[in-house]
């Protein structure tokens, strides 16, 4: 199959856990690389089994839709 042209409404990765990534970053300002690395540790930790569990079930009918 080949990769159908990039669609933010369609990517996978960029839609659940990449958009929730990109919400919790949003107005912050890091001063080192230790900042950035704490506020992503403490990110995906704090992220319940089920935030993860969605974002997996969702994939089928994205999946479905990108080759449609």
């Amino acid at each position: 199959m080949t990769h159908p042209p990039y669609s933010p409404d369609l990517a996978p990765s960029d839609y659940h856990l990449f958009r929730s990534l990109q919400n919790s970053l949003n107005g912050k300002n890091f001063t080192n690389d230790d900042d950035v690395k704490w506020h992503l540790l403490q990110f995906f930790a704090n992220k319940h089994e089920k935030f993860y569990e969605r974002g997996i079930m969702k994939l089928p009918e994205r999946w479905r839709k990108v080759t449609e």
